[in-house]
């Protein structure tokens, strides 16, 4: 469910820019693992070396054991399997031209699906909209406040974590392959990758 689309960095950079006294300016501390033996130009070393880099990956460590033990009972376990992942993803960024900003982006938006997955910040909805005219094509989304804000969009048995874009009206949101763009009650969706838009409406 990881999405890095290029324009989530608007949104990123003011998600960062609102943590900046509290979460990079009150604490020395490294990060959640021990800098000793971290390999000389690697992506742990860089996060080592950089405060505010260091107060995210301590933020995720927070956040992934509020995760962890609401997914105690979780079949199959996915969580630690999907942080692995998410490991090898963040120190892929060595190959980024800016790394710092990858490393970043990738803490960001790690945090704000975990905190979205398993509900550990509050939310809005479900809010039921019918989609196509077709009162049997419905899609149901649920707000979360994250930074940046996400939701979780589901139809059938198929679901869907998307991020909040910046967007001159409304609200817009962009998952892997899917997209959700409501403005007063009326949503453009697409879902899947080349599938035509849909318009949604909030259902009653």
């Amino acid at each position: 469910m990881h999405a890095h689309p290029i324009a989530l960095r608007i949104a990123l950079a003011a998600a960062v820019s609102a943590w900046g006294g509290s979460a990079f300016g009150a604490e020395a501390a490294g990060p959640s693992f021990s800098c000793a033996g971290v390999g000389k130009g690697s992506i742990e070393q860089a996060v080592c070396a950089d405060a505010g880099l260091s107060a995210l990956d301590r933020k995720l460590a927070r956040v992934y054991g509020e995760a962890a033990g609401k997914a105690a009972n979780e079949h199959p376990p996915v969580l630690k399997a999907e942080q692995r992942g998410w490991i090898k993803g963040r120190n892929d960024c060595w190959k980024a031209g800016d790394r710092r900003a990858c490393v970043e982006e990738q803490y960001v938006l790690r945090i704000a699906e975990l905190q979205a997955r398993y509900r550990l910040v509050p939310s809005t909805g479900p809010v039921r909209f019918a989609c196509g005219g077709a009162p049997g094509n419905e899609l149901v989304a649920t707000f979360f406040e994250t930074e940046p804000p996400t939701l979780i969009a589901e139809r059938g048995d198929e679901a869907s974590l998307m991020y909040g874009q910046p967007a001159a009206s409304g609200a817009r949101y962009q998952g892997r392959n899917e997209s959700f763009w409501e403005h007063q009650g009326e949503a453009r969706v697409t879902w899947g990758y080349g599938a035509p838009e849909m318009t949604c409406r909030k259902a009653p």
